[in-house]
């Protein structure tokens, strides 16, 4: 589309998870303390050309615009064919 050549990329991310609680007790929870993205590109394209693609594709992520957005979270579960309302996880 913007007929930016690259000649190659590549992206690291590293999720600072932390995982805590008792399965037994029924208090497991999972907290996201942090993602790190490192893009590294080659490119002879002109730097402004560059970070506009690079804007655009950032721009344009689904899991960046889940983590840096707020978005609410609708679930619903079903056990053999029927809704299974859960306390805390579902909508009654």
């Amino acid at each position: 589309m913007m007929k930016i050549s690259v000649t190659k990329a590549s992206v690291r991310v590293r999720y600072r998870l932390f995982v805590g609680g008792s399965v037994l007790k029924g208090t497991v929870f999972c907290r996201l303390d942090g993602v790190d993205t490192h893009l590294s590109v080659e490119s002879d394209a002109p730097p402004d050309k560059l970070a506009h693609l690079i804007r655009n594709a950032k721009n344009g992520c689904f899991a960046e615009a889940l983590i840096v957005q707020s978005a609410p979270l609708n679930s619903t579960v079903e056990v053999n064919g029927k809704p299974f309302p859960i306390e805390g996880i579902t909508k009654n």
